[in-house]
């Protein structure tokens, strides 16, 4: 970044990003080796550390922040996108907070013994760090510090690369905060790499390394992170991915209206997140009571409702529709198994919420919908790796096959590996 806090020196070509993407790749690879050993609590004092780094470097942190809010606004970002990308005091101590109460969390056991097998041998399964691990994902600041902090607990390596839009404020995090504190605390910093080439070539010059970086976390959502599956893939990388989001709340015939309209706040006290209050469904029965009482609500929270007929699919995620993220579609479901099969049909499967005293029609909807995430009298923000788990997570997996689902921590970051040794 140049002092006017332009990108002109940075390599703008494809080839340039797959240099700084295998340059990155091989520094982070240079220092797996040596974090397999590591004692736990220097990497629990790498956490502290980082989180006493977000305190003593908020000054350039929030003003590279600043400096992106600025050009976002001036690009015309929308007020979703904004909120997503803004630090602030209170922002930066929140993330602080999550460091320190995941550095109390013991660490997963190395090993556990899984049988006797015949011959006087044993059986055990190891978990073995993966190695270098990349993550790509929205221009959200706050993001390069969970999934720095998720390599750092699981002993894995990183190479990070964020949205554009979020990039002095990624190159502040990583400089002000992360590397100082991973040194502090006896760590080598370069195992945290951040891409810093701004824009797509980046993005896909990151899932094209089956070498050096067998896994790459997508996170985000959109048409531009959907294709970089499909991209990995195509050079055998493998990729934990969340591309879509779009959460449902069914307010059952059954339903304490009261508890509804507190959920349906709820899930939308921030519209830029993956599980906010999208699609909400409403029994018929409810439906001329309901209504009212709805725009009033949203009316003094400053969201718009889409009625029926829709001039748009019905799960339409309205976190991306930039200038109409205020937004919730609101359409009649004939109970429960309706309600889930319209969430599991016409949404991306990540949250679905019913509101019900009604324990039968409460049965029927939890299973019927194959999403991954299923509430009862509940709002959907609580898909959440801290919210639910006390651990930052890497983000939300909503795969429909075997594997990590919901929210992906350290925990998740691991390789299983048989060993068998004598009794």
């Amino acid at each position: 970044m140049t002092a006017d806090g332009t990108f002109a020196t940075l390599p703008a070509t494809g080839a340039g990003a797959l240099k700084a993407v295998e340059e990155a790749a091989r520094a982070a690879r240079g220092t797996a080796a040596d974090l397999a050993g590591v004692p736990g609590e220097r990497l629990d004092d790498a956490l502290r550390a980082i989180a006493g780094e977000l305190g003593r470097r908020s000054g350039p942190v929030l003003a590279a922040n600043e400096a992106d809010m600025a050009a976002a606004r001036e690009a015309g970002l929308g007020g979703a996108l904004l909120d997503r990308l803004r630090l602030d005091e209170a922002r930066l101590a929140a993330m602080a907070g999550q460091l320190r109460a995941l550095a109390e969390v013991p660490a997963e056991p190395s090993r556990r013994t899984v049988r006797e097998l015949p011959g006087g041998l044993r059986l055990e399964e190891c978990r073995r760090p993966v190695g270098v691990i990349g993550a790509n994902f929205e221009a959200r600041p706050n993001v390069v510090v969970d999934i720095a902090s998720q390599f750092v607990k699981s002993r894995n390596a990183g190479v990070l690369r964020t949205g554009s839009a979020a990039i002095r404020s990624a190159i502040a995090l990583a400089d002000e905060v992360l590397a100082p504190a991973l040194g502090a605390a006896g760590l080598d910093p370069a195992m945290i790499q951040l891409i810093r080439v701004p824009g797509q070539s980046s993005a896909r010059a990151l899932v094209s390394q089956p070498g050096l970086i067998p896994l790459v976390i997508l996170r985000g959502s959109g048409d531009s992170t959907r294709s970089l599956a499909p991209e990995a893939a195509r050079h055998g990388v493998r990729t934990m991915a969340h591309a879509d989001g779009g959460a449902v709340l069914y307010v059952d015939a059954a339903a304490d209206l009261a508890l509804a309209e507190q959920l349906i706040e709820a899930s939308l006290d921030r519209l830029g997140v993956c599980n906010r209050l999208n699609l909400l469904l409403v029994h018929p029965s409810l439906w001329e009571e309901m209504l009212p009482r709805l725009r009033r609500l949203l009316a003094r929270l400053g969201i718009s409702i889409s009625l029926p007929p829709h001039a748009h699919p019905l799960g339409h995620e309205w976190a991306l529709d930039s200038g109409r993220e205020a937004t919730v579609t609101v359409a009649p479901a004939d109970g429960p198994r309706t309600a889930a099969v319209l969430a599991n049909e016409e949404t991306s499967g990540l949250a679905a919420a019913i509101v019900t005293g009604d324990r039968a029609a409460a049965a029927d909807f939890l299973g019927a919908y194959a999403g991954t995430g299923a509430f009862w009298n509940a709002t959907t923000r609580l898909l959440d790796g801290f919210k639910l788990f006390s651990v930052p997570e890497t983000g939300i997996n909503i795969d429909a096959v075997p594997g990590p689902r919901g929210p992906v921590t350290f925990r998740d970051l691991y390789l299983r590996q048989f060993v068998v040794t004598p009794a």
